[in-house]
């Protein structure tokens, strides 16, 4: 080889070489193989029966959510955040559609309460997600985004009715059971979930679900992708791993239980909760996809006020508010709702009134999605994001159902400080949520007027909605109603 030819040979060996070296920093720096930069990806942590004090950074003075709390200091914190429902299946609608439950007429969750001796009838109400309807993930999907549902769904009893028929590529988890209970289930193996099969004996699932979604994210992370994680906690029935309860037990022990939170059990859950949080965003960190992602956090309706204990105390409670989980006050409704985006996403407090169907239209907006606008009820409130804007909102509530928790039927409007109810059968309710965030005093007699107004708009919305209404019951007995326990209406239709 002569002098020409050896030069040649070295110098096409260290090109090689250094390509070999300097491609690992170059992957690293630009992410090669991902499609668009442009489109941020969306993590969405929507947590079951999680109330407005569950979490420290709301108030609760007992659990423990360090990571949710960090989310929260460097993100959007919603202070008057609410569901679309007191109940789980008619606001999960509401965050596929972006419709108000009453328009799509899933008012209550899908078996429903029957109580067959009640002053009123309750409608027919739908069942399952209509196949026809517009959903977030379709339209994600339409451009170009990965499509991941994981966790609960209760959309449905029908396999035709499940995520991926409704815009979503992978289902992990999600089927027709509104409780690892569901089929005789358990938050630990096995679970007897047609779409999560067993894994070994003690193992748990919410940590199975964020092995699946880390590896779901691990396939998708060269393309925009959408992960929608549903967590069947803080759900009934109370389970944690034997080690978190026993960590909770032993602050009680010691006299540090909380005033309002004092379960160890449930503390136990919250903390599965904010664990798994945590270890997704740490797999979106070391991805390098932490900055160029949307993390939401929220939750399907307020938290369920557990009984209390032979003390008199009451282990979980949504204190302030009043009641919680199927019942139709704050407590009810009010949900923690907090919003990250790096650079992007204000970090603030936001007393902006926001509700579970205004996430369809914002997320779509923030991706640059189209979609029909038409079709949507919930409010594009990108620029309280993003600019802290403020809003003055009008929100409804219309729930033509009892419920095992105290709800009888009833419609809500919340405009500025005053909260309107109807009672259907029974009374009309005001309150001065300014002066009464517990909702103590009925003021109504005392402000005619405003009532007056608000039962205008409520009844303007119930037209606008095509809403349900509930009817006089022709079987309706004081004394049977006493005696008759509510029980599942499960393809027992309103005879």
């Amino acid at each position: 080889m002569n002098n020409i030819h050896r030069l040649l040979y070295l110098t096409k060996i260290n090109y090689h070489l250094l390509i070999c070296f300097l491609l690992p920093f170059f992957i690293s720096s630009v992410g090669l193989g991902q499609v668009d930069q442009k489109q941020p990806n969306i993590v969405f942590f929507f947590v079951d029966d999680m109330g407005i004090k569950d979490l420290s950074c709301y108030g609760s003075d007992f659990h423990q959510s360090p990571n949710i709390d960090k989310l929260a200091s460097t993100g959007m914190k919603f202070t008057n955040a609410y569901a679309a429902c007191t109940v789980c299946s008619p606001s999960r609608a509401a965050l596929m559609t972006g419709q108000y439950p009453a328009r799509l007429r899933i008012t209550d969750w899908i078996d429903g309460w029957f109580m067959p001796y009640a002053s009123m009838k309750i409608p027919e109400w739908q069942l399952f997600l209509p196949s026809e309807s517009q959903t977030l993930p379709e339209e994600l999907r339409k451009n170009g985004y990965k499509t991941i549902h994981v966790g609960k769904w209760h959309l449905g009893d029908e396999e035709k009715d499940w995520p991926l028929s409704h815009g979503f590529d992978v289902n992990i988890g999600g089927w027709k059971a509104g409780s690892p209970a569901t089929n005789k289930g358990s938050y630990f193996s096995p679970y007897n979930n047609p779409t999560l099969a067993d894994g070994e004996k003690g193992e748990f699932l919410t940590d199975r679900l964020v092995k699946e979604a880390i590896h779901q994210i691990e396939i998708a992370k060269r393309k925009p992708f959408y992960l929608q994680f549903n967590f069947y906690n803080v759900h009934t029935p109370l389970q944690a791993k034997p080690e978190k309860v026993k960590k909770y037990q032993a602050l009680i022990d010691k006299g540090e239980g909380g005033k309002h939170h004092q379960n160890p059990t449930y503390a136990a859950m919250v903390e599965h909760v904010d664990d798994a949080v945590g270890q997704i965003i740490e797999k979106l960190e070391n991805e390098g996809l932490i900055d160029n992602t949307i993390i939401v956090l929220s939750s399907d309706n307020g938290g369920l006020e557990l009984k209390a204990n032979k003390k008199g105390r009451k282990p979980k409670s949504n204190y302030p508010y009043r009641t919680g989980k199927g019942n139709f006050y704050e407590g009810g409704v009010r949900v923690p709702m907090i919003v990250k985006w790096k650079g992007k996403v204000i970090q603030a407090e936001s007393d902006v009134p926001m509700m579970t169907i205004d996430f369809m239209p914002t997320l779509l907006s923030l991706t640059s999605t189209k979609y029909k606008k038409k079709a949507v009820d919930g409010v594009d409130l990108s620029s309280v994001l993003t600019e802290d804007e403020k809003m003055d909102r009008t929100l409804f509530w219309h729930y033509p159902h009892y419920h095992i928790q105290g709800a009888e039927p009833y419609s809500a409007v919340l405009k500025g400080q005053w909260k309107f109810y109807r009672i259907y059968g029974k009374r009309d309710e005001l309150y001065d949520l300014s002066k009464d965030i517990g909702e103590a005093s009925n003021v109504i007699d005392e402000n005619e007027d405003v009532a007056i107004e608000m039962e205008k708009e409520l009844k303007h919305w119930l037209k606008k909605t095509n809403a349900q209404l509930p009817v006089k019951n022709p079987h309706f007995n004081p004394e049977k109603e006493k005696k008759t326990k509510p029980y599942k209406l499960r393809n027992q239709f309103w005879q």
